[in-house]
Formats: C-alpha cells, sequence, structure tokens
C-alpha cells in the first residue's frame, strides 16, 4: 500500500509525534505531510532525515513564532494537500488533520488524539484564559469558534474510519461527530523507565506542562498545607511564575528537566501526582513503568491507565474532587496504604500500553480499514480502487 501520514502543526516531540514515529514504524515507506514544521533540531531524530511537505503556512517568514495566531488558516492548509498518489491516508488528528481530502476511492482512517478541544468542550475555559469573557474581541472569538465547530464536525465525518486514544475521547468523538471510534491507547516508551523497586527519595512528584488545565496549582495548595510532606513540580509553562508564588520550603518547582533527570526523578519518587484531566496521560503511564504508584483525579484517562485502590493490583489512588482538600486527603489514604501499591503491579499495567503492542494493534486497524474499503468499492464497481481510474479521455478521475 502506498501510505501518507497526515499531521497537524508539528513543534515538538510530544504525545502526537511520539504516535507519528509508532506509525512510521509500522509503514516505513510513508510520506509525511504536516500543516506546519516547527520542531527543533535537537528534537528531530524521530524524523529518521524523512522527507516532509509542509503546507503553504511553512513558508511565511518566522511563523514558527506565530503560527499558533493563525488557527483561522489551519483548516485551510489542511484542505490543499495533494494526496491522490495513495491508497492509505492516515490523520494524526487533534486540530485539523482529519478534514484532509481523499478521493472515493482511496482509504482515510483518523487516529483522533481529541476533538478540537477549544471548539468544543473547553471552550469557556479557553475565553477565560485569554480574557475574551465579554466585549467586542469576545464576541467575534465566539463567533471564530463556532465556524471551527461546525468546519470540525463536517470534517470529522470524511474518514472512512476512525481510532481514538482512549475511552474518554472515544465518548467525545460520538457525542460531538456522532461516529463510533475504536479504542487504540496510545504508545509509551517502557524502556525509557525502567522498573525501581526501590523509593528512595522521599517525595512527591508532579511533572506536566504548567497551563490551567493541568491544575498543578491545586497540586501546590495542597502540599502547602503538608510542610511535612515533600514535593517535586517539573514542567515549564505560562503558569511558572503562579506555582512558584504558592510553593512554600517543602516544594521546589524545578522548571524543564531533560529527559535523563525526569526519569531520575518520576522512579524515585514516593508517588506521582497528577490534578487534572487528561485524554489520555502518557506521564501517568511513564511512572507505573518506573514501579511508581500514581495519585490522581478520578476521570478521563486516569480512569482507565490506573487501577485504583480495591482493585488486585492496585498502581495508585484516584480522588473524586479536583481541590487541595481532596488531595491532602488522598495522600493520606494513600501512606496508610502504601504497601497494597507494589512496583511489580505498576509495571505490569504499565506493559499493557507498550509500543509493539499499539503497532501491532494499529497495524490490524489499518489493514481491516483498508479492506473493508476496497470491498465497498468493489460492490460500487469502482475498479480503479487504490489508484485514478483512467477512462477513454485520458482524463484521470
Amino acid at each position: 500500500m502506498r501510505v501518507a501520514i497526515v499531521s497537524d502543526t508539528m513543534s515538538a516531540y510530544g504525545g502526537a509525534e511520539r504516535v507519528i514515529e509508532q506509525m512510521m514504524q509500522v509503514f516505513p515507506q510513508s510520506d509525511l505531510f504536516t500543516v506546519l514544521d516547527a520542531v527543533p533540531k535537537g528534537e528531530r531524530s524521530f524524523l529518521e532525515n524523512r522527507t516532509i511537505t509542509s503546507s503553504f503556512l511553512q513558508k511565511l517568514p518566522y511563523v514558527d513564532r506565530y503560527y499558533r495566531k493563525l488557527l483561522h488558516l489551519w483548516s485551510l492548509a489542511i484542505e490543499q494537500f495533494d494526496l491522490t498518489d495513495y491508497d492509505v491516508v492516515i490523520s494524526s488528528h487533534h486540530s485539523v488533520a482529519n478534514g484532509v481530502i481523499t478521493r472515493p476511492f482511496q482509504c482515510h482512517v483518523s487516529y483522533v488524539h481529541s476533538p478540537m478541544r477549544y471548539a468544543w468542550d473547553l471552550q469557556h475555559e479557553y475565553l477565560r484564559e485569554s480574557n475574551l469573557v465579554r466585549g467586542p474581541l469576545s464576541w467575534y472569538a465566539r463567533r471564530v469558534l463556532h465556524q471551527a465547530r461546525l468546519w470540525d464536525f463536517a470534517a470529522a465525518q470524511r474518514p472512512d474510519a476512525l481510532a481514538a486514544n482512549s475511552h474518554f475521547v472515544a465518548e467525545r468523538i460520538r457525542k460531538f461527530y456522532g461516529r463510533p471510534a475504536t479504542v487504540l491507547h496510545p504508545p509509551v516508551d517502557l524502556q525509557a523507565f525502567p522498573l525501581n523497586r526501590e523509593r528512595r527519595g522521599g517525595y512527591y512528584v508532579t511533572a506536566s506542562r504548567l497551563v490551567p488545565y493541568k491544575r498543578v496549582s491545586l497540586i501546590a495548595q495542597a502540599f502547602a498545607r503538608m510542610p511535612d510532606r515533600r514535593l517535586k513540580i517539573i514542567g515549564a509553562g505560562p503558569d511558572l511564575a503562579q506555582v512558584r508564588s504558592i510553593a512554600t520550603p517543602n516544594i521546589e518547582v524545578l522548571g524543564w528537566q531533560p529527559a535523563e533527570a525526569l526519569v531520575d526523578l518520576v522512579s524515585n519518587a514516593e508517588g506521582f501526582i497528577f490534578g487534572g484531566v487528561e485524554d489520555f496521560g502518557i506521564s501517568l503511564v511513564e511512572a507505573q513503568a518506573a514501579g511508581t504508584p500514581v495519585i490522581a483525579y478520578a476521570e478521563g484517562g486516569a480512569l482507565e491507565t490506573v487501577n485504583d485502590l480495591g482493585t488486585s493490583m492496585p498502581t495508585g489512588l484516584l480522588f473524586e474532587e479536583q481541590s487541595p482538600d481532596a488531595i491532602c486527603a488522598a495522600i493520606d489514604l494513600f501512606e496508610e496504604q502504601r504497601g497494597a501499591f507494589q512496583p511489580a503491579f505498576c509495571r505490569q499495567n504499565a506493559e499493557r500500553f507498550a509500543q509493539q503492542v499499539f503497532r501491532d494493534r494499529f497495524r490490524g486497524f489499518v489493514q481491516q480499514a483498508y479492506e473493508e474499503r476496497r470491498g465497498r468499492a468493489a460492490r460500487s464497481g469502482d475498479l480503479g480502487f487504490g489508484r485514478p481510474r483512467i477512462v477513454s479521455s485520458g482524463a484521470a478521475i
């Protein structure tokens, strides 16, 4: 099969890029298309010197500095790719990628990291964070988001098959797009987080981008009330100054850390704490791979990746409310039941999300979609399935 992989903007070696890396392992001869390639030089090894086709946005001067402000052009950009020569098109979607235009005889499958968050369930949070709650600019932004929802719904009808990175996202796909989705949990590099059976640090840790929906400030507020317990906060972002203003002497705000330091800090922690709602939550699985139990808010991907206290092989503890009080209570219970959370349990649970597991399941998902599309084409008499048909005039249609 001739395969094209289509991505939203790529700006770092993050979760979506790690999924694309594994897709390219499954289809090593595939070609890669992206709205914009802004991955730094030091993070490009996963691309393996592959030629990348970018949209017209790539030609704008210094676009890597302001491309997020061109969001209204992303949907136009994604629709300009000419993918005529491919049998299978795979879109890696969290913004506009599944809106790529394919021809009737082509098979298009979309791996959905999330429906367009800022246009759907996070619209009001996005408006608050952008100070666009009231006034003329607010109504303009609401109009833009309204148009984005209309386009996103229409674009979501274009793929032949949808995959979601969690049951949580699959339910959002059903609600927003009105379509079913196969759940394929994303790949986690377990080898990067070797099992550590000894917790030597005497501290708790959290690691994420410091943005409001991650709720790191809640974790800091909780530990400010527990001066006898230590917390290390890893990450950078817009909330860094706020988190530092909350920090008390028992809280260490480390900022961004290189991979080696991150692994060491996570693997030696008493527990990994997360207070936000993730579509999946790779960091929670990475912590368990290292044998570190997780204390997380009971919503989103955490419900699928953490075995709560009371199960036969618990790997963490889930709390029901996003508040400092709930986090403090969860830490108290966690320490009372510390012996229940065995490093081996954590590692065994994490292995469900290994890279090879993803590759095997994803290969089967694409092959099934391709065969089903091929069957529909045969039933409709489209003998040119997989390539342009040549008609008597010599024109390709």
